[in-house]
């Protein structure tokens, strides 16, 4: 077997009712259900105008060669609605983008739900008006090379988090949140009930009805000094 230049064409398939339950629900939300360990790194932020508040989709993950985009080309041949294209590069070189408006706009043709790269981009002007979310750590006009090896769904890390063939992407504003394939029908009941008691913490702090109590214990606990007097 070709390791470091192969494809696999089949990968878990989370449902589609289930990526519809999670189209409600803040990034934020499903991290704290995650422990607080899911998130990419911020390098990689939002470059595009997505109309839609959350994006959701099934992780197709791309491991490139630094500055060649080679396998990003095959995964959009093979790409389907709703697939979320996750970019490793391999590497790490932030002297080439990766993708640009063309390969954005096909990615647009093909109702894929999101890109995703670990990697700069250029165009940003067109990307900028994009309804197709775009996530990226930067810019450069450079552009990338095209004879790259590299690997289609098997596993990548992205913006220092494992993602795996199949995973589910939730994005929006604030950034990129995983799901492992296999946890997410646990993760969307947890997240239900914590965004029910979020709006009601919401609620409490613009009204003032907030339970702020146990910032005094947990100081008084760790032996905070406090002092009534000036520095």
């Amino acid at each position: 077997m070709a390791v470091g230049n192969r494809v696999y064409l089949k990968r878990p398939m989370i449902s589609d009712e289930l990526l519809n339950e999670f189209k409600g629900i803040p990034a934020a939300n499903v991290a704290d259900c995650m422990g607080r360990l899911s998130a990419l790194h911020p390098r990689i932020s939002l470059k595009s105008a997505p109309k839609q508040p959350v994006t959701v989709g099934r992780a197709l993950t791309v491991k490139t060669r630094g500055g060649d985009n080679l396998m990003i080309h095959k995964a959009l041949n093979i790409a389907e609605p709703g697939d979320v294209i996750m970019v490793s590069n391999d590497g790490g070189s932030e002297y080439r983008a990766l993708m640009g408006e063309i390969m954005f706009g096909y990615a647009m043709y093909k109702q894929i739900a999101g890109v995703v790269i670990d990697g700069p981009i250029r165009d940003s002007d067109a990307v900028a008006t994009m309804n197709l979310p775009v996530y990226a750590n930067g810019t450069n006009p450079a552009g990338p090379y095209k004879n790259g090896t590299g690997e289609i769904n098997t596993p990548i890390a992205c913006g220092g988090i494992s993602v795996n063939p199949g995973d589910l992407i939730v994005m929006d504003q604030d950034g990129v949140i995983v799901v492992p394939w296999q946890d997410a029908a646990e993760i969307i009941d947890s997240a239900k009930k914590l965004q029910a008691v979020d709006a009601e913490n919401v609620h409490a702090a613009l009204t003032g009805t907030a339970e702020r109590q146990w910032i005094e214990d947990q100081l008084k606990e760790q032996g905070t000094e406090i002092i009534d007097g000036q520095y």
